[in-house]
């Protein structure tokens, strides 16, 4: 179908599930950095995310079953991606703070990846523009 059909305008939001909110919440804001959002009073705990300046939004929903990611950081597992303004500045922050992560400074992208787990094994990948080699 062609998106003109119907006039897509972007992504809105992904959702994730989670099993320990204050964990998932503590991870989210203070190692990726984002900022809480206003959420309707669903029956169900949650928490709703900004992801930048564009409206876009993570969705944090509470599941008391397990995620079926039971491996390591596999890049192509399913994942969502998140912008990152300074590839090194994001490397050296996740070191500092002991984040295992998959770095890929040259990927075939054309732009730097780098690829971890939340505290429920989902995957995040940030992503940057390449710099340019010395």
């Amino acid at each position: 179908m062609n998106q003109q059909i119907f006039g897509i305008e972007g992504i809105h939001h992904v959702s994730l599930i989670v099993t320990d909110l204050e964990r998932a919440k503590a991870f989210y804001e203070e190692i990726i950095g984002l900022q809480e959002m206003q959420r309707p009073p669903f029956d169900f705990p949650g928490a709703w995310y900004s992801v930048g300046e564009t409206g876009q939004q993570l969705h944090l929903i509470v599941h008391d079953g397990e995620t079926l990611r039971t491996r390591t950081i596999d890049t192509r597992d399913g994942h969502f991606a998140i912008r990152v303004n300074d590839y090194q500045q994001t490397i050296d922050w996740l070191k500092r703070q002991n984040i295992e992560h998959k770095a890929n400074p040259n990927s075939i992208t054309g732009f730097a990846q780098i690829f971890l787990l939340d505290p429920d094994r989902n995957i995040i990948e940030l992503n940057a523009a390449r710099q340019p080699e010395l």
